[in-house]
């Protein structure tokens, strides 16, 4: 990925992400991402931690990307109760394209240091208000964040490090001047900034069709992140990044650009990531670099958060414009 992202990479890249439905592929795989409903299997949650930690080290965004993607899967079977066909599907595609790769191999198992996590925020504290490609040091930083709760054996010195170094390797991105008018609520005012968030990435969808839908999904990660961290107690580290948030909402809401690339838009569906079905149809190998597991956790997290019937109504009615 080229370090200076732009517009049209950006949409082409996002966009791509998606476009990989092919019917008859095998279904099942070799591990279930939760094989215990009281305690969920974590195996996803370290693979991508080993990745976020070791992405700084290769192709930071994608290989960064790809390690999200696992902790974000974990949490989406988790948090939306997918049935055993769909987590174990799930599961089979990492083991189809990464699990197994160099970026996801262990750690040496030394001591855990938990009160290291403190890290990753100040990594992500110290861009202040600069919006760096996409949001995405945010984005990780909370996964990895979430990653280390869920797993605290795998907060060690060399993952956190690695994770720090991941965070603080990402450039400005059209760095503007936030619109006044852009406001959203406190991150830990939950329900209302989530439903800020929704609205936002709806008239996003609207907005691109036929470019790509790269900005409304990452109005959903992004945002999400933002909310998360301060669901986890960190409002701090996720206020300090609301300017930056504030003008990405401002870049999304001016559209594509004149010169903007059309691509194919999604067939109609009725399939959604929570259903086994959806997975059963994608191909073995039609993950791109995670977004396909990245947009829908944050998706439904979000609409859980929300609690609003009407919103969620609305926004499932377009969402295979995303997915």
């Amino acid at each position: 990925m080229n370090r200076d992202l732009d517009r049209r990479i950006f949409a082409k890249r996002t966009s791509a992400a998606f476009g990989g439905l092919l019917a008859g592929t095998l279904f099942g795989g070799r591990h279930s991402a939760g094989q215990n409903r009281d305690k969920p299997d974590t195996r996803l949650v370290l693979l991508g931690l080993n990745a976020l930690a070791r992405a700084h080290q290769s192709d930071y965004f994608a290989d960064g990307h790809r390690g999200a993607s696992m902790i974000a899967a974990h949490c989406l079977c988790v948090e939306n109760n997918l049935d055993e066909h769909a987590k174990s599907r799930i599961a089979s595609l990492f083991d189809l394209n990464w699990a197994s790769s160099a970026l996801c191999k262990p750690f040496p198992d030394v001591e855990p240091q938990p009160a290291g996590i403190a890290k990753i925020g100040g990594a992500l504290a110290e861009g202040g208000e600069v919006l760096r490609q996409v949001g995405h040091n945010a984005i990780f930083a909370m996964l990895a964040i979430k990653g280390f709760h869920l797993v605290p054996s795998a907060a060690t010195p060399q993952r956190i490090d690695g994770v720090c170094a991941l965070i603080r390797t990402f450039k400005p991105w059209h760095d503007i001047e936030p619109d006044p008018m852009v406001k959203p609520p406190p991150f830990d005012d939950a329900a209302a900034v989530s439903q800020f968030i929704l609205r936002e990435a709806g008239a996003a969808i609207d907005r691109f069709v036929e470019f790509g839908q790269g900005f409304s999904g990452h109005m959903l990660t992004f945002g999400q992140s933002l909310v998360e961290l301060a669901a986890m107690g960190h409002v701090k580290w996720a206020e300090s990044y609301r300017a930056a948030f504030c003008k990405y909402v401002t870049l999304t809401r001016r559209g594509p650009a004149p010169d903007s690339k059309r691509y194919p838009d999604h067939r109609a569906s009725d399939l959604r990531p929570t259903d086994a079905a959806y997975w059963k149809k994608r191909g073995d190998h039609s993950v791109d670099i995670g977004h396909v597991f990245k947009y829908p956790y944050s998706f439904y997290n979000l609409l859980r958060r929300a609690g609003d019937p009407q919103l969620r109504r609305e926004l499932d009615a377009k969402a295979y414009h995303l997915f």
